[in-house]
């Protein structure tokens, strides 16, 4: 097992035990809706940072990061207590980016939205600008028949038969 395994083993079992004492031993009245999303703990097993995010505005975010630092000894007690290894790791609260991250992008995916239904609009009424199919199809053996010995019937560039250049 090498010391990463370990480190996210411990991880988890941090996560876990943070949120199962959020739950139910800390009893804050400024803690508000408050879930732990992930948890990183360094290679010498010293350092723990767990992610949370609070469910509500600036105000109660800010309350919830206060009873989470308040409440910082017990958790880390008890961390100590449920994971049995012979150093807890100290306890860095860190609120997650997540939520906002997927808010910028659901605006962001609302405006592409938005854009393509204008594209759409102004190009529902609209004609090709040249032929409908410009492309060059490839001569079939009765066209060429049709065309003679004077050459390609690709060779005709737009010109109707009878017409010299």
């Amino acid at each position: 097992m090498t010391d990463t395994a370990r480190a996210r083993k411990l991880a988890d079992r941090i996560r876990v035990v943070v949120a199962e004492t959020l739950q139910r031993r800390i009893k804050d009245p400024r803690l508000g809706y408050v879930t732990i999303t992930d948890t990183r703990v360094t290679g010498d097993l010293r350092e723990a940072t767990v992610f949370y995010t609070v469910y509500g505005d600036d105000e109660e975010r800010a309350a919830s990061a206060a009873a989470l630092e308040s409440a910082k000894g017990v958790l880390r007690s008890e961390v100590g207590r449920q994971t049995g290894v012979r150093f807890t790791p100290s306890l860095t609260f860190v609120p997650d980016a997540l939520p906002e991250n997927a808010r910028t992008i659901d605006d962001l995916l609302a405006r592409a939205r938005a854009s393509d239904a204008q594209v759409r609009q102004a190009s529902s009424g609209a004609a090709y600008a040249g032929e409908p199919d410009p492309y060059r199809k490839p001569v079939r053996e009765e066209d060429a028949e049709d065309v003679g010995e004077s050459g390609d019937a690709g060779d005709d560039k737009g010109r109707a038969d009878g017409e010299d250049a």
